[in-house]
């Protein structure tokens, strides 16, 4: 299962992570973790899985193998394309070791059974925007969705969201769906739907740069509680409990990486676009996407991190927990057996700050 948030994705980065197939299912057929294998120069192997193509949210880890940051940490990182079980399986099953997620994909999980933990948390505040475009004159405000047609990758959470969204704005929240399959982008330029689902750090950017015009609501903006989009990265409360060495390593090399990120963004940019070929990356694009992020602030407050005033990475608790319980006042939560949860995960035991360095 594949996190809605996380596939809201333009068709290029779909055909990006097909060119990887090979990879992917190299990664899976391994069935197990590569930590505890020392390599022959003396490194600890470990596994670091995408949560979907190479994109911004991603770039701290290349940065970090690209700057020797890790392997000055005592880390050989294999960065590898998502499993078609997700990231997020893929870790809570040994096959990777960590991965790009999110605490709301952690939480959605840990109502199935997982056991899964969010080490850091890179992206502090909501990117998530709600477009049309900016050619249908029927759509100025959230309230005119009602009776329109969302296209969605049929999540029970965005369903939650842009109906909250609606009713916040006087909105009856009442609209009807059309699952995607390739690029909402096509889907809203066919006529198929009507509004749809994005990014303002990656969609919006393309959006920006090289059309279609969108015209955009946020969540914030329009009643929905907390941080739906704290992205960051997870690993499985077993490798906790058998290596935390490891994961501090690990997690601290990462730390270095997106604070390098944060105060060289045109670099950064440059790098991912070498360090991940396969998914034929435009610079340009790249480092607008970093630009946006950076002037966003959307990792924190960027002058205090850069001074070392403020630790980068730490979790979002009470932002986190607020969205939380909203998706479960939603009845977004559902178990194993697909029976609504009705009690919201509590973000305090999915998250730990315990392997960040601290700053002074």
């Amino acid at each position: 299962m594949k996190s809605p948030r996380h596939i809201h994705r333009h068709l290029t980065r779909i055909i990006a992570m097909l060119a990887a197939l090979p990879t992917i299912f190299a990664v899976t057929a391994c069935g197990s973790t590569s930590s505890a294998n020392g390599g022959d120069d003396g490194l600890t192997k470990v596994t670091f899985m995408l949560s979907w193509a190479p994109d911004t949210n991603h770039i701290g880890v290349y940065v970090a193998k690209n700057k020797g940051y890790y392997r000055q940490a005592g880390l050989d990182v294999n960065i590898v394309a998502v499993a078609q079980s997700g990231a997020e399986q893929a870790v809570n099953n040994g096959v990777a070791d960590f991965a790009l997620s999110n605490l709301t994909n952690v939480s959605t999980y840990s109502t199935k059974g997982t056991e899964l933990r969010q080490v850091m948390q890179i992206q502090q505040k909501t990117s998530a925007i709600w477009c049309a475009l900016a050619s249908n004159a029927s759509i100025t405000r959230p309230r005119d969705l009602d009776g329109k047609t969302f296209a969605t990758f049929g999540s029970s959470e965005s369903d939650a969201v842009v109906r909250r969204m609606i009713q916040h704005d006087g909105g009856k929240g009442n609209f009807d769906k059309v699952t995607v399959g390739t690029s909402t982008f096509q889907t809203l330029e066919s006529g198929r739907a009507d509004f749809g689902g994005f990014y303002s750090t990656w969609e919006g950017v393309q959006a920006k740069l090289n059309g279609p015009k969108l015209n955009c609501f946020t969540e914030p903006e329009y009643g929905v509680p907390g941080n739906a989009d704290s992205i960051g990265i997870i690993t499985s409360d077993r490798l906790i409990a058998q290596n935390p060495d490891l994961v501090k390593r690990f997690v601290q090399a990462t730390q270095r990486g997106y604070e390098y990120a944060y105060d060289h963004g045109d670099e950064a940019a440059d790098i991912l676009v070498k360090e991940a070929p396969e998914a034929n990356l435009d610079p340009e694009f790249v480092r607008e996407s970093m630009k946006t992020i950076i002037d966003g602030q959307y990792w924190g407050d960027r002058e205090q991190i850069i001074s070392g005033k403020q630790t980068f990475g730490l979790a979002d608790y009470q932002g986190t927990q607020a969205y939380f319980d909203f998706l479960a006042q939603s009845d977004a939560y559902t178990d194993a057996d697909g029976r609504v949860v009705h009690a919201a995960p509590q973000s305090k035991d999915l998250a730990t700050d315990e392997f960040l360095k601290q700053a002074n």
